[in-house]
């Protein structure tokens, strides 16, 4: 029976979907009790109930008060502000299973009753099953479950987007932490695109990092990022490695044929099954030295000859030469180039010199081909360590110790780190990076790793940065195709964005699923305004006002839109997102922050490394840095433990929340002072903070 205390009205219009009620004199009080627990009237985004017989229909409160009146009713309704307007979005019969859509309307005169947490049970679920994954709880109904059905999530693609300090990078690690549960999901695959390092700290746990200059700490094992260029396609490695376009379309050509041809030879001596000399073709990820083709290219280029009876042959090319005389033929391997003597043609001089003959207009893309061979940023790409190919095209391991690495590995998660990747060539690298992912799931679709068997997930995180609108580059390309295709061959595609309005639409409007965050935004908001199904507007006006690490999902994988606050990791295991500190509100001695504008400052600031770092490009290069100090735990309501290296005069302080830090050059009676029987981060405030530099670990 259908308690009074819930009773709100009765229907005074249908529309569609669309339901108005008056609100009743006696429910107007703005609260009610319903088995001892208060609701409040009229909150929108809130959910409604309407008994027709065996069936209750359920509906999303979407306006309250005067701009709910019907508009044919403004004018003769004297208490228009109580009005409500509901959008009808699913039915149970009997109290039982919620379901999507209704199969009866409502009429004039229906009873209109307020939903209680126990129907709110039945609408959300508290299924066992292990397709649902738990991200977080309903805001406003702690004890009810926010559920994600991983079919829906995973292969339908989603987007999660929110305002910078919305809590949107912790939400991404919360969601990444309860897909790679190996209890529930032993086989998880989840490829994360980190374009500045930010996940490492809050996965490592349950992840491979890969990042270019790899570097070890206490915490975690970095492995180096190789990027093979052999497995990029032509029009991607000439993107990559030149990014000049050619004059005519003969010189294109020419380069094309010489590459299909180091890939043939190389096919030649190292058979690799599954491709052969008749079927490679530019595209083809078969290795061959970029070196020796830049090199060739760059002699039959830029040569002269002593031209005088004698032809244009290796034999008779003119080098300059050095102080002993010996010609300067340049280094292959090192991508260091011959220097050829200038032409010489004087009437009066016996010696005559040209450039042997070449129809090749190539001369920039070659000298630009070089200075990237010989720049160590593009290391990770152009001598991709065991994948870099000898002249005659052999490598020592093949791309399929690679994939393993990426997307094979026992751990659930792989993270690239691309923040060392050049600005200037990360759109092509990640379009690259996805391409390749993309065709190796698509044509093993039928195997026990493909995509069909095993699905993998790419999160996209700082999606804006490189499928905006306005780049024409290859990661829009790809990702739009995954977009549209990846679903029939297990590629699931999670858009991560603080700017989902410069995110690709054709993307966007691919992703079944959005779990937005707070969005201050206009434009950012009508992004996820217009994805919502059910009239449900009001709903997503609540997006400028969401507390942090609240949001509002959407979509395939929820049997409605939900109002959710996402679980966050342990402190110690969040994304390294957060805020700095200018001014810390809580006490220094209470204070686990070393810096802000509230501590002193240093007497002799410290330039010296500051500029080190700089210059390295690293922001973990401190050449000071312990690894694997030793700490002694100690009572604080602070700090976890202090380690101190009497060698090197290193402190070391671990907080409690986790965070990890060095202060330099500290005297032994500092550590002694600090370790003595008072307060700990008294100490520390008074004597350590803003007198030493330090840097996190």
């Amino acid at each position: 029976m259908i308690s009074r205390s819930t009773y709100l009205g009765t229907v005074q219009d249908v529309k569609g979907t669309t339901v108005r009620l008056v609100l009743e004199n006696e429910s107007l009080s703005g609260t009610t009790l319903i088995n001892g627990q208060g609701y409040r009237i009229g909150q929108i985004g809130t959910f409604i109930k309407i008994p027709i017989g065996f069936i209750e229909l359920y509906g999303i409160v979407s306006q309250v008060g005067a701009s709910a009146v019907p508009e044919n009713q403004v004018e003769n309704q004297p208490y228009g502000n109580r009005w409500m307007t509901i959008q009808l979005i699913g039915e149970g019969q009997g109290g039982g299973k919620f379901q999507r859509g209704v199969s009866q309307y409502p009429t004039i005169g229906d009873e209109v009753h307020l939903v209680s947490e126990e129907d709110l049970k039945n609408i959300y679920g508290e299924t066992q099953e292990d397709f649902f994954v738990k991200i977080g709880s309903i805001a406003g109904a702690e004890s009810i479950p926010a559920l994600l059905d991983i079919n829906k999530l995973i292969t339908r693609h989603s987007a999660i987007v929110g305002t910078t300090g919305s809590g949107k990078s912790t939400t991404v690690a919360g969601i990444l932490n309860a897909l790679s549960d190996e209890r529930k999901y032993p086989s998880s695959r989840i490829l994360v695109l980190d374009i500045h390092g930010e996940y490492p700290q809050a996965l490592y746990e349950r992840a491979n990092v890969y990042r270019i200059g790899a570097e070890n700490n206490s915490k975690y094992e970095e492995k180096e990022l190789y990027i093979p260029f052999w497995a990029l396609s032509f029009e991607e490695l000439i993107e990559v490695a030149i990014q000049d376009k050619f004059s005519n379309e003969k010189d294109r050509s020419a380069v094309l044929e010489r590459i299909l041809e180091m890939k043939r030879e190389s096919i030649l001596k190292y058979p690799k099954t599954g491709i052969n000399e008749d079927t490679v073709n530019e595209d083809s990820p078969v290795p061959f030295s970029l070196n020796k083709f830049w090199y060739e290219l760059y002699c039959e280029v830029f040569a002269t000859y002593y031209s005088k009876d004698k032809k244009p042959v290796k034999e008779n090319w003119a080098y300059e030469t050095d102080a002993n005389n010996d010609e300067l033929k340049g280094d292959i391997d090192k991508a260091i180039p011959p220097k050829f003597k200038t032409v010489k043609n004087i009437k009066e001089d016996d010696e005559k010199i040209n450039y042997i003959p070449s129809s090749l207009n190539i001369r920039s893309q070659l000298e630009a081909l070089g200075s990237k061979l010989r720049i160590p940023r593009y290391d990770f790409l152009f001598k991709p360590g065991k994948w870099t190919p000898e002249h005659d095209g052999e490598v020592e391991s093949d791309l399929d110790e690679l994939m393993k690495e990426w997307i094979g590995d026992q751990k659930p998660i792989t993270i690239l780190d691309l923040s060392g990747v050049p600005s200037e060539i990360l759109n092509t690298i990640i379009g690259a990076l996805l391409r390749i992912i993309y065709d190796a799931l698509f044509w093993t679709r039928n195997l026990k790793q493909g995509g069909r068997h095993r699905p993998l997930l790419v999160v996209m995180e700082e999606a804006h940065n490189y499928l905006n609108d306005n780049f024409k580059g290859l990661a829009s390309t790809i990702v739009q195709r995954i977009a549209k295709e990846g679903r029939k061959y297990g590629i699931g595609a999670m858009i991560v964005s603080q700017r989902p309005s410069e995110i690709n639409s054709t993307i966007l409007s691919q992703c079944g699923t959005f779990i937005s965050l707070r969005l201050a935004n206009q434009t950012d908001r009508g992004q996820v305004s217009s994805v919502v199904s059910d009239n449900l507007d009001g709903l997503t006006d609540m997006l400028p006002i969401l507390r942090t690490g609240e949001a509002i999902v959407l979509g395939e994988s929820v049997k409605l839109p939900m109002r959710a606050l996402i679980n966050a990791p342990e402190k110690n295991k969040r994304p390294d997102s957060q805020d700095p500190i200018v001014f810390d509100l809580i006490s220094p001695e209470d204070s686990m922050n070393p810096g802000g504008w509230g501590i002193e400052m240093e007497d002799d600031p410290n330039y010296e490394e500051f500029v080190q770092v700089w210059r390295s490009q690293n922001p973990k290069f401190i050449t000071k840095q312990i690894e694997d100090m030793n700490r002694v735990p100690v009572d604080s309501s602070n700090i976890a433990s202090i380690g101190y290296d009497d060698v090197t005069q290193t402190l070391e302080i671990e907080f409690l929340n986790g965070s990890i830090y060095q202060y330099f050059d500290v005297p032994q009676h500092e550590h002694e002072g600090l370790m003595g029987p008072g307060s700990h981060g008294e100490y520390l405030a008074r004597n350590i903070k803003g007198n030493y530099r330090y840097t996190r670990v």
